[in-house]
């Protein structure tokens, strides 16, 4: 019985290891988009492109929840909102997972 339960706490520990790592993928993504966008990247050039299309799918539902007169602090704003859930939540599951 006490193999089973070693088993089972890997298992927990690796699937917690699993979301908080793709939590933290998907929030890089986001954050190298805005500081793509901060330091006026090339958006021609294929990977700004690639990563301004994988953010802006990211960050569909928060782009526009508020809206600035400045489009910096909308970059900012919109996608660092999804970094932040991400994490928060990928974190928040990851922990849960971890003491299962």
């Amino acid at each position: 019985m006490r193999t089973h339960t070693r088993v089972h706490a890997r298992g927990s520990g690796q699937a917690a290891r699993g979301v908080a790592l793709v939590a933290d993928v998907l929030a890089f993504v986001i954050v190298l988009w805005i500081v793509l966008y901060l330091l006026d990247a090339n958006r021609s050039n294929g990977l700004v492109d690639f990563v301004h299309d994988a953010a802006t799918w990211l960050a569909t539902w928060s782009y526009d929840l508020f809206t600035f007169s400045t489009e910096w602090v909308q970059v900012v704003v919109g996608y660092g909102l999804a970094a932040v859930v991400y994490l928060f939540v990928g974190h928040l599951v990851a922990g849960w997972l971890h003491r299962r």
